[in-house]
């Protein structure tokens, strides 16, 4: 699967494609992920990307022109495959783990990473993107959110996880379903102690047991 990120900040990606899952998932080819610079695709000496907001008001605005050739220039690279075009902004649709899974069976992604006070509101006209939102609260640009969206997908990508039963029962693989408590060594840790059935070897009622966790908590219970 492959995502080509447009941002003003390329480097803000450098320590999450270098380390952990993304980092073996990209020298495995399961994954592309290729970052592309609004700045190096202005027509000005001085690669200026913003503008004041027409009809006054606080902070600027991405403008269109960098923002249109990004994309084009994006799109003609395996141009057979022209990707599907994502806003990162606050005012889109949110990003829900059924909503991951649609977009992790596409082949290729395009994510636009806005920035200051978003993008001049040609570019979504014009290049129609489909815009999505990690959540009611605004962030300095859309780079955070794109890495979001980048690992939930990677993850339901097979072969990127160890065990692929690790993406079937996380926490919303159903729509409100949280997954149930888990625990590892030491069986007493300063008087807080595993659960007794989970010790038994009894994998009927370890599984009981999870059922019943996972229906509580999804219920707002904590047993």
């Amino acid at each position: 699967m492959r995502f080509d990120v447009c941002t003003l900040f390329p480097g803000l990606f450098d320590g999450f494609l270098s380390e952990s899952l993304v980092a073996k998932a990209i020298d495995r080819g399961l994954i592309d992920v290729r970052l592309w610079n609004y700045r190096d695709r202005t027509l000005d000496k001085h690669h200026r990307v913003d503008d004041s907001p027409y009809g006054g008001g606080p902070g600027m605005l991405l403008a269109c022109q960098p923002v249109f050739h990004t994309v084009e220039a994006v799109r003609c690279e395996q141009a057979e495959t022209p990707g599907e075009l994502l806003m990162l902004t606050p005012t889109g649709e949110r990003l829900t783990q059924p909503l991951v899974e649609e977009l992790a069976t596409k082949p290729r992604l395009i994510l636009l990473c806005g920035r200051y006070e978003g993008f001049d509101h040609r570019v979504k006209v014009g290049l129609q993107p489909r815009e999505i939102s990690v959540g009611d609260f605004v962030l300095n640009g859309g780079e955070v959110p794109a890495m979001l969206l980048i690992e939930a997908c990677m993850r339901l990508i097979p072969g990127v996880l160890g065990d692929a039963d690790s993406a079937r029962y996380d926490s919303h693989s159903a729509p409100g379903r949280l997954e149930f408590p888990q625990y590892t060594r030491p069986r007493d840790f300063r008087g807080l102690t595993v659960p007794d059935v989970l010790l038994s070897g009894d994998h009927a009622k370890i599984a009981a047991w999870r059922e019943q966790q996972s229906d509580a908590r999804s219920a707002g219970r904590e047993l």
